[in-house]
């Protein structure tokens, strides 16, 4: 019965194994490093060799028994891939996080890992020596299919591993997703709004940290100073102390920057007056005189994310860059 269960299994690998080679064989994402498809919570279906998988997931006999995923969070100041084993929703999981260095191909290097358990109220490190393991924390991973949808990944990594993950799809990447293919985003900015309704109708505040705006309602004019002034492009600086910044680059090294405040109006809403702008060029800097005022209301705030209403009543998406809280 033994010798029945493992030629089963056998022939479960290699058609598996021939099904990936089929979507290898595919046209999918051109370039799935640089596409925000590839961000979020992956589950592990597949892989070829789960001895091998990680120096966490050896650490586990009968590892199959529980579930293995995958984060991918690569557009932000520090890219990193975690691996995470979960126990089940009433215990926790371990997390093993890794720094990143992408281009085509994801160069990875372990650097921490922690038990979360749903009964403690804090996270409990796990002592892996990942100085010690030298080579044995590092690797890479090519993705060698991603799915035109965004929710069905094959990659293969440095030890010959071949793994087969699926999206689990967060109200978060879904609108990413939308807003990387251009089509539907109003209805997916709605969509992800009314289901996060008790944080958006909640009293939240304009969070400090570098904010990418990666979306807005309105196509931009034909100024592009316009454009700078009123935060229709580039990159919005919050900070604490009710100052913010616009900056935007232009070429050869020059930066558009606009210095304003931003003073709470309602529990949810700000007065914003943009008026110190300037081209900057290295240690030099050319004044321009131009102000900007008008009110921006957060339709919805956490640590990755924003949704705005600002200038005109243009709708705005921004993504943290300056290094996300970790979880």
């Amino acid at each position: 019965m033994g010798n029945l269960g493992q030629f089963e299994k056998r022939y479960r690998f290699l058609d598996v194994e021939r099904a990936v080679q089929v979507l290898e064989g595919l046209e999918g994402v051109s370039d799935p490093t640089n596409s925000s498809l590839i961000e979020g919570r992956w589950k592990l279906m597949f892989t070829t060799r789960p001895g091998t998988a990680s120096p966490i997931r050896r650490t586990f006999v009968g590892v199959d028994f529980f579930s293995v995923f995958q984060e991918v969070y690569l557009r932000t100041n520090d890219p990193r891939v975690s691996n995470i084993v979960r126990f089940s929703d009433a215990i926790g999981e371990l997390k093993a996080a890794a720094s990143i260095k992408y281009g085509k191909r994801m160069l990875f290097q372990f650097d921490r890992a922690a038990f979360s358990f749903k009964f403690l109220p804090f996270k409990v490190p796990y002592p892996v020596p990942f100085r010690l393991l030298g080579d044995e924390a590092k690797g890479w991973l090519d993705t060698t299919y991603l799915s035109p949808s965004g929710d069905l990944r094959i990659s293969r990594g440095n030890k010959g591993t071949t793994f087969v993950l699926q999206k689990k799809t967060e109200p978060r990447q879904r609108l990413l997703s939308v807003i990387s293919t251009g089509t539907g985003v109003r209805e997916a900015i709605d969509e992800f709004i009314s289901s996060n309704q008790n944080l958006s109708k909640a009293e939240t505040e304009l969070q400090e940290g570098e904010w990418q705006m990666i979306w807005s309602s309105q196509v931009e004019t034909d100024s592009w100073l316009e454009n700078a002034g009123n935060g229709l492009m580039g990159v919005q600086i919050v900070k604490k102390n009710g100052q913010i910044k616009f900056l935007v680059d232009i070429l050869l090294g020059l930066r558009f920057s606009m210095n304003g405040r931003f003073v709470k109006s309602g529990n949810n809403t700000y007065e914003i007056i943009m008026d110190d702008a300037a081209i900057i060029g290295g240690q030099f800097g050319y004044p321009i005189e131009m102000e900007s005022k008008f009110n921006l209301e957060l339709l919805y705030s956490d640590d990755k994310i924003r949704i705005t209403r600002g200038y005109k009543n243009i709708v705005f998406v921004h993504l943290r860059m300056d290094g996300l809280k970790k979880k």
